[in-house]
């Protein structure tokens, strides 16, 4: 491995050197990530004399911008860092975006809002676009655009041979449709283009109340899904952190005007004095102020679902007892565009609303109990079987998120451009 250093120009870091644990760690700290070396790439050129390197010597690569979605699944390999591929390229006219693999959802959406544009977040502003791109990506907006992956028009790449390819859906069809959703087992990205969408009024934030409410929220809520139109998004949150009561939340955006946006979620305005209200006009890149998620890697145990209904018994099991000792449970409504046709491995999708479940595993004990209390929410509610891949947490495979004959898929256009199993994303196509 003391070879690295002479193959890339960036930053090599092997066991025992100073840096080389914190450099391996990620974002999810209960996840244990044993590599052989971390690589931290100056530029694309790097990337592809590591790749030549890797090939010819035998070895894997586990591409990771910040660590997000890790499953452990990195024995032996070369972690590589993709944080200063950087770049951020804009134009307005085109309504088109071109970002380097190691740029973060928050800084896109700050370039993007001067000019009345958005890409497509999720809740999280540091999680990397690429990382989002690869795993399909459910957004605030996606119920007005779909996938994330679905905006993506190209992609530059390093193959398993080393070379620097330009992708799109003509130039290589069947490799363009695996990376807009099916993960990094294919190549490794370093950059992608993707479209732009209008976003000249945005009108989101948090409305949240103590638990005792949360019947008379979630009946609210349902009311509001049955009826959202597409520019409208909503989840729901049942909230318990250490050292506070519980409480209920219920997070919206809406692409329009204020007036329009208040009309639609009349529903909450007839509920209880809220504890707090944070709606209001924001700009695109603030959206990550609406579930305040952490910004510093974290321990943490999580599960994804996706529901085919909510109905009153589904809400019925929802609310029968208290989530703890799970932090939250979040239903994010789906349907949308995100039911319409889509040219990636996930397809579309049917059902009209995610499940999200997490909780911190401060000891043995507890985390046995935050998994059993997810699988209890799992076994009680309407699931469809499938996930989305980035929900996937590291006990579960890509059979869990994909349609066999997606996978089946998936795994041919694998084995045709890495036979040789450089590539080792955190969800292998291959188990």
């Amino acid at each position: 491995m003391t070879a690295l250093k002479s193959v890339v120009r960036g930053r090599v870091l092997l066991p025992g050197d100073p840096g080389f644990d914190a450099a391996r760690r990620p974002w999810n700290l209960a996840v244990e990530q044993p590599v052989a070396a971390v690589v931290e790439a100056a530029d694309a050129e790097d990337v592809a004399a590591l790749v030549r390197h890797a090939r010819s010597a035998g070895l894997g690569i586990a591409t990771q911008p910040n660590g997000h979605g890790a499953t452990g699944r990195t024995e032996g390999t070369i972690l590589l860092r993709t944080g200063r591929l950087d770049t951020v390229e804009i134009d307005p006219a085109a309504r088109r975006a071109r970002v380097g693999a190691g740029v973060a959802s928050g800084r896109l959406q700050a370039a993007a809002a001067p000019y009345g544009l958005t890409g497509l977040p999720g809740s999280s502003p540091v999680v990397s676009v690429t990382g989002v791109a690869l795993g399909g990506g459910l957004s605030w907006f996606g119920r007005a655009h779909g996938w994330v992956a679905d905006s993506v028009t190209a992609l530059d790449v390093v193959d398993a041979e080393g070379r620097q390819r330009y992708v799109t859906a003509e130039t290589d069809p069947d490799l363009f449709w695996a990376l807009r959703g099916g993960g990094g087992d294919f190549a490794i990205v370093t950059a992608l283009e993707f479209a732009l969408h209008p976003a000249p009024h945005l009108y989101g934030g948090r409305v949240l109340w103590t638990a005792e409410h949360a019947p008379e929220v979630l009946d609210a809520y349902r009311r509001i899904t049955a009826t959202a139109p597409d520019e409208l998004t909503v989840w729901l949150d049942l909230l318990h952190f250490p050292g506070s009561a519980p409480m209920v939340a219920v997070d919206a955006t809406y692409l329009g005007e204020e007036d329009r946006a208040r009309d639609l979620l009349r529903p909450l305005d007839r509920l209880p004095e809220p504890l707090s209200d944070s709606r209001r006009i924001m700009p695109v890149s603030e959206l990550g102020t609406i579930t305040a998620e952490p910004t510093d890697p974290g321990a943490g145990l999580s599960r994804g679902e996706l529901l085919t209904d909510l109905d009153d018994v589904a809400a019925k099991t929802l609310l029968a007892d208290p989530i703890a000792p799970l932090l939250s449970a979040q239903i994010r409504h789906l349907g949308g565009a995100f039911t319409r046709p889509s040219d990636s491995p996930h397809g579309p999708l049917t059902e009209s609303y995610a499940l999200y479940l997490f909780g911190l595993p401060t000891d043995p004990a507890t985390a046995r109990a935050v998994t059993a209390r997810q699988r209890a929410f799992a076994e009680n509610l309407p699931v469809s079987g499938r996930k989305p891949l980035t929900f996937l947490n590291p006990g579960e495979t890509a059979a869990d998120a994909f349609a066999p004959d997606a996978l089946a898929r998936l795994r041919d256009v694998k084995g045709r451009h890495d036979p040789y199993d450089v590539f080792r994303s955190n969800v292998p196509v291959r188990l």
